[in-house]
């Protein structure tokens, strides 16, 4: 590669300024907002992670229509605590996640997850009727109370319509949880549509296949996926100014940028991931990507962190809820 058009004396590429890389004391009182803005200088993820800050800034400031999108290991971890406050503080105007997020949501809302580690003995964690989420653990008993509570609110709403959309049902579910820590009962109260594009795939469709078993043809619980596309359109064709904070990849990622196609593509978005972008997968695709299929306008005005999402999502929530 030649370097000869660039005049290290300008410190600039052409027309361009290029800021200088340097660190920073840290202070004990310094304000986490501060931390996060000295970061931007230090290079590699954490200039992404200040850059990804900056847009979350400018949505909030344009008052732009927040989308946030996220996988269902969010809700496993003590993220889920912070998307209820985004949710409570009505800085996103729609969620779109996993049918994981909703089941995880309700039982959290009852029980607590456990912290175990990565490198336990699953064999063992298997016989103690327990189930290994990175290093969470959650226990079967879980699952068995929320069947038995879910069946029952399937047969609810069935005898109000036989007809179910996943938006819907999640903000019957919102009403059902007290939990204030839910993100399900701050977006029920707040009403922010909920959209699972993959609504079976989880206990919930196990739940669904499991309600059908005794009933006729012509008076089973039929799940209406595509009842919430107009919902979603509807909210991001009307929005003046669009942003996305996606977090991790999946089905829920591309729900969301698959759907900004609709108006030639995000404002602005900001990418949380560990994924790589050499297997050709969704989940793994950089900002860069989504504007060649116009699901992102602009690629100046994205960002991209790799990191893990526990270790980021805090420092980027606060530009949202600051």
């Amino acid at each position: 590669m030649a370097f000869s058009n660039i005049s290290f004396k300008r410190k600039s590429i052409g027309k361009v300024s290029l800021p200088a890389i340097k660190g920073f004391d840290v202070r004990s009182n310094m304000h986490v907002s501060e931390l996060v803005e000295k970061m931007g200088s230090l290079g590699f993820q954490a200039s992404e992670l200040a850059k990804g800050v900056t847009l979350l800034r400018e949505m909030k400031k344009e008052k732009a229509t927040v989308f946030l999108s996220f996988t269902s290991n969010i809700i496993s971890s003590g993220l889920r605590e912070l998307v209820a406050q985004l949710c409570r503080e009505k800085a996103i105007q729609c969620i779109i996640t996993s049918t994981g997020s909703i089941e995880e949501d309700y039982m959290k809302s009852k029980h607590a997850f456990l912290q175990g580690a990565f490198d336990v003995d699953d064999e063992q964690i298997k016989k103690q009727a327990l189930n290994r989420i990175g290093n969470v653990l959650v226990p079967d008993v879980y699952y068995s109370e929320f069947e038995k509570f879910n069946l029952k609110l399937l047969d609810e709403m069935w005898k109000e319509n036989h007809v179910l959309s996943p938006s819907v049902y999640c903000k019957k579910l919102g009403e059902k949880i007290t939990d204030k820590n839910s993100f399900l009962f701050w977006a029920n109260k707040n009403s922010i549509p909920v959209i699972v594009p993959g609504f079976v795939d989880g206990a919930i469709g196990d739940h669904v296949f499991f309600y059908n078993q005794d009933k006729k043809q012509g008076e089973k619980l039929i799940v209406d996926q595509a009842a919430d596309l107009a919902k979603f359109y509807n909210v991001m064709l009307t929005a003046d100014k669009t942003g996305g904070l996606i977090v991790g990849g999946g089905i829920a990622k591309h729900h969301l940028i698959g759907a900004a196609i609709l108006r030639n593509g995000l404002d602005s978005v900001v990418y949380v991931s560990t994924g790589t972008q050499y297997d050709g997968s969704l989940s793994g695709a950089r900002p860069t990507e989504a504007v060649s299929w116009n699901k992102l306008k602009d690629k100046k005005k994205s960002a991209f962190v790799e990191a893990e999402a526990t270790l980021v999502l805090p420092l980027l929530s606060l530009a949202l809820l600051e």
